[in-house]
């Protein structure tokens, strides 16, 4: 338990073993996710983005995650990523060299460039997000929202909720499809049952969703959250760790930029 400024803050303890990304105020790492972003969607080039990529996978200790774990979370988006790369690179104009043809689909050494930047920077701009929300908890995010950004408390609460709903929605999917399995939902095999037992997996999911939010909200409301002034269990500051972030977030950007400029390859979007 330390004590600065005449306030305690008994969570001071456990932040200082988190990692680096794990310390830093969530408002930080959210400045930090948005200076790449805004770096970034000028332009489709493949460079700027794979140094982006790059610099982001050598990261990823500071966040306490590894390849695997990142693979855990972000599987999803590389699957989208490719899939609109690879459908870019096949409808973009062929000019140059042909690369690849296969019936109708022909692919060009300019469209093969531009899926390969749409991957890329698709890639770039969601592995930050992941590994901001992988370090960042909950309810660090809330009190950030309400103290330093001055958020009305229903968003800062609703947030909080939505967050926290998150994990239990993934163990209620897990929940509801064993027990449909062991009713033999679903278990014939082929594609269409498989496809149907889906979707009645996701109804029975929005339903409970749906109960555990009505539930939540009453007894937020019977508890007096939002109403009148409000005490903070954990002060939300800023620190030198998050100048590290934001400074290491320009130096990602700028290296991207900096170096695809230099060399030739900026391709802006428009």
């Amino acid at each position: 338990m330390t004590e600065e400024r005449g306030v305690l803050d008994p969570y001071a303890a456990a932040r200082a073993d988190q990692p680096l990304l794990g310390r830093a105020n969530p408002l930080s790492k959210f400045g930090a996710l948005v200076i790449i972003t805004v770096a970034l969607v000028w332009s489709i080039d493949w460079l700027s983005a794979g140094i982006a990529v790059l610099c982001e996978l050598l990261i990823l200790p500071l966040a306490g995650l590894n390849l695997r774990l990142l693979w855990n979370r972000a599987w999803p988006l590389v699957a989208a990523a490719v899939l609109g790369g690879w459908s870019t690179a096949v409808l973009a104009p062929d000019k140059g060299p042909v690369i690849f043809s296969f019936g109708i689909w022909t692919m060009g050494e300019h469209s093969l460039l531009l899926g390969l930047g749409f991957l890329l920077r698709g890639l770039a701009i969601a592995l930050p997000a992941v590994i901001v929300m992988a370090c960042t908890e909950p309810t660090d995010l809330a009190d950030a929202l309400a103290q330093l950004a001055r958020l009305p408390h229903r968003f800062v609460l609703g947030t909080l909720a939505a967050l926290r709903l998150v994990g239990l929605m993934v163990e209620e999917w897990q929940t509801i499809g064993m027990a449909r399995r062991a009713r033999g939902v679903g278990a014939s095999g082929n594609v269409l049952s498989g496809l149907a037992a889906k979707l009645g997996q996701s109804f029975g999911l929005l339903v409970q969703s749906i109960r555990r939010a009505s539930r939540l909200a009453v007894t937020m409301e019977a508890r007096g959250f939002g109403a009148g002034p409000r005490t903070w269990a954990r002060p939300s500051r800023l620190s030198a760790v998050d100048a590290w972030v934001m400074l290491g977030a320009v130096v990602i950007a700028g290296l991207a930029v900096g170096i695809s400029i230099a060399v030739g390859a900026w391709n802006l979007v428009y």
